[in-house]
């Protein structure tokens, strides 16, 4: 079996396509904003934007655990910076060997931003 999609929850499902589409680069797949459900591409397998019910609200705002690769950490950290995305991390060498930053989208969900190398990835 291979991973397929991860789903993310977000409160707005425009306001979270158009960070993942324009911010981040990401290829809007479909929307169906009447399910509350969209689907990007991302790389091989696919971001899943889902809308969280009244009753989900814990699963938003989330560390996701999801690791989103970049060739170069520091020219995309001081674009997504300029472009006001918020870090919770700056770039910062890890005991392990990596290089990665931790990025927030609008709902607050977490995200590694990982510039993977042939060292650790």
């Amino acid at each position: 079996m291979d991973i397929a999609y991860v789903n993310v929850f977000v409160t707005d499902l425009d306001r979270s396509c158009e960070f993942y589409r324009q911010t981040l680069g990401l290829a809007l797949e479909q929307a169906d904003p009447a399910h509350g459900y969209a689907s990007l591409l991302a790389g091989p397998i696919r971001l899943g934007l889902a809308v969280a019910g009244e009753d989900q609200a814990e699963l938003v705002g989330c560390h996701t655990g999801v690791g989103l690769e970049t060739k170069d950490l520091e020219a995309d950290y001081a674009r997504l910076v300029a472009a006001g995305v918020v870090f919770t991390m700056p770039p910062t060498r890890q005991p392990w060997g990596g290089f990665m930053a931790m990025l927030a989208d609008p709902d607050g969900n977490l995200f590694y931003l990982d510039e993977v190398s042939a060292a650790h990835g």
